[in-house]
């Protein structure tokens, strides 16, 4: 049987770099993954019960959204804990860092 913290090493894609997040952040970020994990499933079943296409796509509108909702709000978090922490540390790597994930999230 894996354990729970081999798991997250077996799934996890991060960089060295970690962030702890306290608990109402790790919550509220947990809350809307999970939210867009039973809005998927229910994508799949749509399309399992043959659903009228026009309902399908405004289900896939609304997973979206709510991942769009997500990265603004981590995004919002990176940039206040992150970013400025590594601004006031000295280094300003971070700001090059930020342009270039902007880029990404802006295709």
């Amino acid at each position: 049987m894996v354990k729970e913290s081999e798991k997250k090493e077996q799934i996890c894609c991060c960089s060295e770099k970690k962030k702890e997040r306290n608990e109402k952040e790790y919550k509220d970020l947990i809350h809307r993954l999970n939210r867009m994990e039973g809005q998927v499933r229910g994508v799949k079943k749509m399309v399992e019960e043959d659903c009228y296409c026009v309902d399908i796509l405004m289900q896939v509108s609304a997973i979206h959204a709510a991942l769009n909702g997500f990265n603004k709000v981590l995004l919002a978090s990176h940039i206040r804990d992150c970013v400025a922490e590594d601004i006031r540390s000295g280094n300003d790597e971070v700001i090059d860092e930020l342009v270039e994930l902007m880029k990404k999230l802006m295709k």
